[in-house]
């Protein structure tokens, strides 16, 4: 076979993501906060950017602000000089100057460790039982379970194993109940103790035997054979498991040491009279201009300093570019959601319709991609309630008379029918589908189960009460 080669011209299309590209990109799916903090780190990394301190909107004279680039009015612009483009300095609606309203997502407490130790001091003063305690409560987990055996402890400290277990029993008297236990058994066995007060009856006796021995048959609603076993009836044995449910498996879960949480919402909508009013809530996002001074670096400075000049103006410039055309993005995704959810907002999240990024990409004229992009992690402040924009998506099923119903209506409509059940004949999957289907939601018991199981609601043999 003969091989040659030689010179050939053609011509190829190809998709390229520029880094400029992945920039925008992330910069779209950055929630608020985040996006402030990544501006503040520009800020410090590129030499010609600067924050607009014209809030007032008094900007100080010399300053070019993204609004401020137009190239037919002026022919001496950062942009006509680098990119010769536009950057449009946005008519979407600017927030308004009322704080921003904020959900607590959590609260800082105190680490658990720190909360046994103030406890230990309190109920121990022997400098060796001191010792103990703490080396203890080091090996107490977030849960308030203790990692390790009395034994392991006693040998790593030098002293007898039975003080060890004298420690740890004044330590499981602290705060919160149950904390130090070695199993799920033995914390259960802690805070029963606890709430019986030393007055126990035939409940708490029947409980303390349940959790020593029946834990695995209560998790499969097996009471009837639980019954047979303590020779007792089976309301007895519910009644018990009754108050089992009341403890807390986890009882160092609630302590932590983490900083206060807050969910800052994206967008804001309000309601005027028959419409609603978008908001972008990018108040705490720093206004960015370009400072005029590299503009007189720029025809002084020699070639290689030109260049870097340059290049950092160019990146100046594509930053705000990308969060003007984020906050266009995230407008038009919203007023594309609320026209489409018009009954949520008029209604509540009753009226929730099934809904696809699809729909909204097509209404606003983007890919589906960049809807699931400019929705990401971002949350909507709404006349019913703080909502992660992805709520607004939902799947759905039909009625009976062809209209769409939303799962999360579905969903309502199950858990009503099950706080409404009798106890003791709870409505089994099919029971349930029926009386949806009668309510106008055609649903098939396999659907049922679906949404029963993501609700977190047991099946109907374990939710009969004896």
């Amino acid at each position: 076979m003969q091989m040659d080669y030689g010179l050939k011209l053609e011509t190829t299309q190809k998709l390229i993501m520029t880094p400029q590209l992945r920039q925008a990109i992330a910069i779209l799916q950055l929630p608020a906060m985040e996006l402030a903090a990544m501006v503040e780190k520009e800020l410090l990394e590129n030499p010609v950017l600067e924050t607009d301190v014209g809030d007032t909107g008094n900007e100080p004279e010399g300053e070019t602000t993204a609004g401020d680039y137009d190239t037919q009015a002026d022919t001496d612009d950062w942009l006509e000089y680098l990119l010769n483009d536009t950057i449009s300095g946005g008519n979407q609606p600017e927030a308004g100057e009322a704080a921003q309203r904020r959900e607590l997502a959590g609260a800082e407490n105190v680490s658990l460790q720190d909360y046994l130790e103030m406890q230990l001091h309190f109920a121990v003063f022997n400098c060796k039982h001191l010792t103990i305690g703490k080396y203890l409560i080091g090996c107490i987990d977030d849960n308030g379970y203790l990692c390790g055996t009395t034994g392991e402890a006693a040998a790593h400290l030098g002293v007898s194993e039975a003080l060890v277990t004298d420690v740890l029993k004044i330590i499981q008297t602290f705060d919160p109940v149950g904390v130090g236990a070695r199993s799920l058994q033995e914390c259960l066995l802690i805070q029963l103790e606890q709430k019986a007060a030393g007055h126990v009856n035939r409940e708490i006796s029947l409980a303390a035997a349940i959790i020593g021995e029946y834990l695995d048959q209560v998790a499969c609603g097996r009471y009837k054979q639980i019954a047979d076993k303590l020779s007792c009836s089976t309301h007895e044995v519910q009644q018990a498991v009754d108050i089992i449910r009341t403890l807390d498996p986890k009882p160092g879960r609630a302590y932590g040491g983490g900083q206060p949480g807050y969910i800052v919402p994206d967008v804001t909508v309000e309601r005027l009279n028959n419409s609603y009013i978008i908001h972008i809530n990018d108040n705490h996002v720093p206004q960015l201009s370009i400072n005029p001074y590299y503009r007189q670096v720029i025809r002084e400075a020699d070639s290689e300093a030109r260049k870097y000049v340059e290049g950092r103006i160019n990146s100046a410039v594509w930053l705000i570019k990308s969060i003007e055309q984020r906050r266009r993005t995230l407008y038009n995704v919203t007023e594309a959601i609320v026209n489409l959810q018009r009954g949520f907002f008029d209604h509540g999240p009753k009226f929730l319709r099934p809904l696809t990024m699809k729909k909204v990409a097509e209404q606003i004229g983007v890919h589906e991609s960049t809807v699931s992009r400019a929705t990401a992690n971002k949350y909507m402040s709404t006349p019913h309630g703080l909502f992660g924009m992805h709520t607004f998506f939902t799947s759905g099923v039909q009625s009976a008379d062809g209209e769409d119903v939303s799962a999360s209506r579905v969903k309502r409509e199950l858990k009503e029918l099950v706080q409404a059940e009798n106890p003791s004949r709870p409505l089994s999957d099919q029971a349930i589908a029926g009386l949806l289907n009668k309510r106008g939601i055609v649903v098939s018991r396999r659907t049922v189960t679906k949404y029963r199981e993501e609700l977190g609601i047991l099946a109907s043999s374990k939710r009969k009460r004896y």
